[in-house]
């Protein structure tokens, strides 16, 4: 039960991007893995720095800054799709792990801000290269939606 709780600590401080940059598939079983001490807290680009010392503490262990070899940290970010490429093809709606794009086949998508939390599996995966990372508008209104 100890270990629950530990995960659940845990998975609470994680982005929630499910964007599988740690290695393992959602951030839930990162956690878990933290908890039972199979892996280390820089593992989440997402979370960054400021997210690796969450972690640490949570654990009681030194904190690490995150490992950037697997990818960048990009806080403050949304992404945006641009509506003269877009050409309804699903793949960013399939991929995203937030629901934040809506849709429907050959009908151009968009992002609902607020769920987005710039994970840029849509930018990867978009065959049109019209999904874009932006700045988000209103920092403060994106934190309450999660």
């Amino acid at each position: 039960m100890q270990s629950d709780r530990l995960t659940e600590r845990l998975d609470r401080v994680l982005p929630q991007t499910q964007c599988g940059q740690c290695g393992f598939a959602d951030c839930r079983l990162y956690a878990g893995a933290m908890a039972r001490g199979d892996a280390g807290i820089d593992r989440c680009p997402p979370g960054g720095d400021a997210g690796a010392r969450a972690l640490a503490w949570i654990l009681g262990v030194p904190p690490v800054p995150y490992d950037r070899s697997r990818g960048e940290h990009a806080p403050d970010m949304t992404a945006v799709i641009l509506e003269d490429g877009c050409i309804g093809c699903t793949k960013c709606i399939q991929i995203c792990p937030t629901a934040a794009i809506i849709g429907g086949p050959k009908f151009m998508h968009t992002v609902v801000e607020p769920l987005c939390v710039g994970c840029e599996l849509c930018v990867e995966i978009c065959p049109m290269d019209c999904v874009l990372m932006e700045h988000l508008q209103n920092q403060d209104q994106h934190e309450k939606a999660l």
